[in-house]
């Protein structure tokens, strides 16, 4: 039976390389994968939504607050089993892992990850975690587009395209942001705008969107509309609240990381389960609006049904004042990213893109809300407008992402007319956040090690090169106490090579090396076979290159710096070979073509 699969899917590719073509093929797949995204999509929203309604209509509605403390641990109990007994992998959150797929396994991801976040996220997310879906989703359709170009044999730059393609279709059937949702896989995934990425984005892109329709109709996520006009009298308002938002997204950025480390350090999954699980339900249970995804929280803030947020408050605080109003606000934005940060730290499976939201819409209607009352400048903002630009501030600051942000808010509540102070307050708040923060949530981690694609061409081709294929190993080794008449007979006549390492016995470690022109003069000298070692005519490596350490920038800079065509490679202060100069431009040039081709 596997003959006969393996049998027709060989006709199937050499009829479609006969009929077909290379980029009408991947017009066609853009097609499948943004229709396979978004129905994933739909799964994911559906299911959650599914245990969420009978969570809180079954259950919290009856007895409101202990399980508010109690349903985001079992939640986190029953993500923690799935991954342990069903899924029995370990396997990182949605997109940083699809872009260390991208960067250092050329897009090539795990089956498993492409059922994994179906299983996990809907019930960290459904039993109260305060994260978002959109990150499994596109883990989880990016995963089934890379094992469907896997399968169908395409190379790098065709996978890597499709699962852009993949992501977009995803955003598009969640938000029903079409344009945004190409926007964000050209900036998060770091793809080059031409004519030949952007029909597949825009396909797939539209093939999410009319899943989108088919199931929801014309449902939006976030309805809106638009009451008060943007005036010219705002844009200093609009530039305090940039700088804000970039505040703001600083302070997610740094907390969010802080519990990344604590929670790293922490080796027992049962103790992060314990800590992160108990610290989510207490905050939930104080902040009953910090819930979930938290999106129903969202609406009622942009319809301006603000009391609906503030009411559920644990100090039963009078919401008829605006100062305390403000006070609950500002809570909320603070505890937010905690929450947040405690369901990931538990082992709970989610996204960023909620939590971001969440804080912005909110710290929008504060900052309005607090200029208004003041009145100092006998100026009315329209609180709802703000709540809007502050969702696509913070947004656009936590995932850098400033056009994403800007198209994303715009789309989903249709709300184009505030295009230009959603431009002004995103501008100033992505500059902001980008000077402080070099990077991303999603990009930081990979960014410490090296391994992050970027829009610069020659970066990206650098980390997308793989270190160990360049390594040569046929090089003779020598002791350092080795006399000359046995580096000449034992090395030199038996190797085609003009450098040979010098490794210690004791340690393997490389104590120097020794070039064919340094005994050249020497080596015909049969008087001095017995006198001279190793030792005598080594010299030091110009460089080393260590494996635990150097990425591919460091060495190419190494190479530059040393004006040297052999460096050798150590890992763990081990000897394992050499790269040369030529293979390494060979193989830069081989790269640089596969990745613009």
């Amino acid at each position: 039976m596997p003959t006969q699969k393996k049998s027709l899917l060989t006709k199937f590719l050499f009829w479609k390389t006969k009929h077909v073509g290379h980029r009408n093929f991947v017009y066609i797949l853009s097609i499948a994968v943004g229709l396979i995204a978004g129905l994933g999509t739909v799964i994911l929203k559906n299911t959650t939504h599914f245990i969420q309604h009978l969570m809180e209509t079954k259950v919290v509605s009856s007895y409101h607050h202990p399980f508010y403390f109690l349903f985001p641990l079992a939640g986190l109990t029953l993500t923690y089993l799935v991954k342990k007994y069903v899924v029995r992998q370990e396997f990182g959150h949605g997109i940083p892992s699809t872009l260390r797929a991208i960067a250092k396994k050329k897009g090539i991801m795990k089956p498993f990850q492409m059922f994994s976040a179906l299983l996990t996220a809907p019930l960290t997310v459904g039993f109260g975690g305060s994260v978002g879906l959109e990150g499994p989703t596109v883990s989880t359709a990016a995963a089934i587009s890379s094992n469907i170009s896997r399968v169908l044999h395409t190379n790098q730059s065709t996978r890597t395209l499709l699962i852009g393609c993949a992501a977009a279709g995803a955003i598009s059937c969640i938000f029903k942001a079409p344009i945004a949702a190409i926007v964000f896989a050209i900036e998060v995934f770091s793809l080059d705008l031409t004519l030949v990425s952007l029909l597949p984005l825009l396909i797939s892109s539209l093939s999410g969107v009319l899943l989108s329709y088919f199931f929801y109709g014309k449902d939006t996520i976030l309805p809106f509309h638009l009451v008060d006009e943007f005036t010219l009298s705002q844009v200093p308002f609009f530039i305090i609240f940039g700088i804000l938002s970039a505040l703001t997204s600083i302070y997610f950025t740094k907390i969010y990381a802080y519990f990344h480390d604590f929670f790293h350090d922490i080796k027992s999954p049962i103790k992060r389960l314990l800590i992160g699980g108990t610290g989510l339900g207490i905050i939930v249970f104080f902040i009953p609006p910090l819930y979930g995804e938290g999106f129903e929280v969202i609406n009622n803030m942009v319809t301006g049904n603000f009391q609906e947020v503030v009411t559920n408050n644990f100090m039963h605080i009078d919401i008829t004042n605006n100062w305390a109003i403000i006070a609950l606000l500002i809570g909320l934005v603070l505890f937010k990213v905690i929450a947040t940060s405690l369901t990931f730290g538990a082992g709970g499976i989610g996204g960023i893109f909620s939590p971001s939201l969440f804080m912005g819409s909110v710290l929008g209607l504060g900052f309005a809300r607090c200029v208004n009352t003041l009145d100092l400048f006998r100026i009315h903002l329209s609180e709802s407008n703000f709540t809007l630009v502050g969702m696509a501030g913070v947004l656009g600051g936590v995932l850098q992402a400033p056009l994403t942000a800007v198209f994303l808010i715009a789309e989903i509540t249709g709300g184009y007319k505030l295009f230009i102070p959603l431009m002004i307050t995103v501008a100033i708040c992505f500059a902001v956040t980008k000077y402080f923060l070099p990077y991303s949530v999603y990009s930081m981690a990979l960014a410490r090690q090296g391994d992050l694609i970027t829009h610069d061409k020659d970066q990206a081709v650098l980390t997308l090169m793989n270190i160990e294929n360049l390594i040569e190993t046929k090089f003779v080794k020598v002791r350092p106490n080795m006399t000359l008449g046995e580096l000449v007979h034992n090395a030199v006549v038996k190797s085609n090579r003009n450098i040979f390492p010098v490794i210690s016995e004791r340690s393997g470690r490389i104590v120097g090396i020794i070039l064919l022109d340094d005994i050249r003069p020497i080596m015909f000298d049969q008087t001095l076979y017995d006198e001279v070692v190793a030792r005598d005519v080594m010299q030091a490596p110009p460089e080393i290159i260590d494996l635990n350490q150097d990425r591919m920038k460091d060495i190419m800079k190494k190479f530059q710096d040393s004006s040297a065509w052999n460096l050798p490679v150590v890992r763990d202060d081990k000897y394992i070979g050499f790269i040369s100069k030529s293979k390494l431009l060979t193989a830069y040039r081989r790269q640089l073509i596969n990745f613009t081709s």
